[in-house]
């Protein structure tokens, strides 16, 4: 991969390589955009496989974080941070307190948030490099588990409207839902969920999990390779993105795909493939943008009501996206790609 020209592809901003010897830290800042403010969004540690993924990864969950913050009319660009390295082994203060500094460097065009991998803890250590990080101790971040409470209350609201767009009803007693991935947002998904009356199938490599939502919620088990494929309701993405390509959209077998995995489109046309199919997709960055909106808020100094009411936001902005698609006769991803580039241009 070519750097700069998949900067130019992407039309992101910057990217920053960080390296540190003493600390072991090997990390990537992505800004895809500050026209609207400071980029926002969250730093995630995971053990890349290469480079390249890393870095690809920065890019494209950056540019997921602009569409988010335009899509929603909020005043933040997007960014994202990667740690290369395993959470569970390679962790230290000293880590997380040398990308506060590179955050420093940066003078505010990143700002920093918990993501996958990182903590409430973490987001403590680059405090004490930086003013430009979100999710510290005193936040409402560091009570529980409230972001991902709250990306999972929004998939459930986002899940919720995609129905009604499909069936004529928000109502999902007796829908199947397959939920794939069950880490927290998943299984805090399934919670609502169940609540809700609907019918679950899950999957996760954790066998332990899957017993969990068996268990709790009554759920159907299946395979992680399998899922996407069961006959369902909803198709419901909580893993890893790139599930949807040319290989499996043929093979699904729902009405409607709406989940919390980001990047869930193997290519852009992917979701064009979807529309032939009359599969309705709920496109990730609106329907996953809990963690951002609650944190947009609580800067603003709202109240974990605040918090929560701005997550309901999700259902006008799938709703607006949906009715635009239907109108201009483009895939729902195409449709909210192009509202987000419009409140962009308005910058």
């Amino acid at each position: 991969m070519l750097v700069l020209e998949e900067m130019e592809r992407l039309s992101l901003e910057q990217v920053v390589f960080c390296q540190d010897r003493a600390s072991g830290l090997r990390a990537v800042i992505a800004v895809h955009s500050t026209r609207l403010g400071p980029a926002l969004g969250g730093c995630r540690m995971r053990p890349y496989a290469t480079e390249q993924e890393a870095v690809l990864d920065a890019m494209r969950l950056a540019r997921g974080m602009t569409y988010k913050a335009a899509v929603f009319g909020l005043d933040y660009g997007g960014g994202k941070a990667v740690i290369i390295g395993d959470p569970a082994k390679d962790k230290s203060a000293e880590l997380f307190r040398t990308l506060g500094r590179y955050i420093g460097y940066m003078n505010g065009r990143y700002i920093a948030g918990v993501d996958q991998g990182t903590s409430v803890a973490d987001m403590n250590e680059i405090a004490k490099e930086t003013i430009y990080v979100t999710d510290t101790p005193g936040s409402v971040m560091a009570t529980r588990d409230f972001a991902e409470e709250m990306t999972a209350y929004g998939v459930y609201v986002g899940i919720k409207a995609s129905a009604n767009a499909v069936f004529g009803t928000h109502v999902l007693r007796g829908r199947t839902v397959a939920v794939q991935g069950l880490g927290k947002v998943g299984l805090l998904l399934c919670r609502y969920l169940y609540e809700a009356g609907a019918k679950l199938i899950v999957a996760d490599p954790d066998a332990q999990l899957v017993k969990l939502a068996v268990a709790a919620f009554g759920a159907a088990e299946s395979e992680p390779d399998r899922i996407a494929f069961e006959p369902c309701d909803i198709f419901a993405p909580c893993a890893l993105g790139g599930i949807l390509n040319e290989s499996s959209i043929p093979r699904l077998a729902c009405r409607i795909v709406a989940g919390a995995a980001s990047n869930q489109l193997g290519e852009e046309w992917h979701g064009e493939l979807l529309q032939e199919r009359e599969i309705l997709y709920a496109p990730d960055f609106v329907i996953n943008a809990g963690g951002l909106l609650i944190t947009a808020r609580e800067i603003q100094g709202g109240s974990e009501a605040d918090l929560r009411r701005s997550v309901e936001a999700i259902d006008r902005v799938l709703r607006t996206v949906y009715r635009f698609a239907r109108q201009t006769g483009i895939a729902t991803s195409d449709a909210a790609g192009y509202l987000a580039e419009r409140n962009l241009a308005r910058a």
